[in-house]
């Protein structure tokens, strides 16, 4: 659905660290690093962490959230345990099934280690 997303950090290692270990759960291989950056790679899209090329600190998008597809909701399970135990917060919700008007998703909701809002989500079968 996307080409790309980027978003800051104030520590690059430790990003990498929490992303590794959160994105290794949903098959993702560790990042490269490119001086300043890091790049997740895959088939349907790229993931990438930066430090502010302008020397500011990284700010959370007030609003945003990025989304990861999950196979099932036990892979999003594994995504939200391994994001809390590299210093993830849990945000929203404890990870469930919520309904809405496109379906019933299974979303696992998190703060990385910059307050940024991640989840995972995965479809359910009608």
């Amino acid at each position: 659905m996307f080409s790309h997303v980027m978003i800051g950090t104030n520590d690059l290692d430790k990003a990498k660290a929490f992303y590794d270990s959160l994105l290794g759960t949903l098959g993702v291989r560790p990042a490269r690093v490119d001086g300043h950056r890091i790049f997740y790679i895959t088939k349907t899209g790229i993931f990438s962490v930066t430090k502010p090329i302008n020397g500011q600190p990284a700010t959370p998008a007030n609003g945003g959230t990025i989304g990861f597809a999950a196979d099932s909701p036990e892979q999003a399970d594994a995504w939200h345990a391994a994001g809390i135990a590299n210093g993830g917060t849990t945000c929203e919700n404890p990870p469930g099934i919520r309904e809405g008007s496109t379906g019933k998703l299974y979303l696992a909701y998190l703060r990385d280690l910059d307050g940024n809002k991640i989840c995972a989500m995965h479809r359910m079968p009608a």
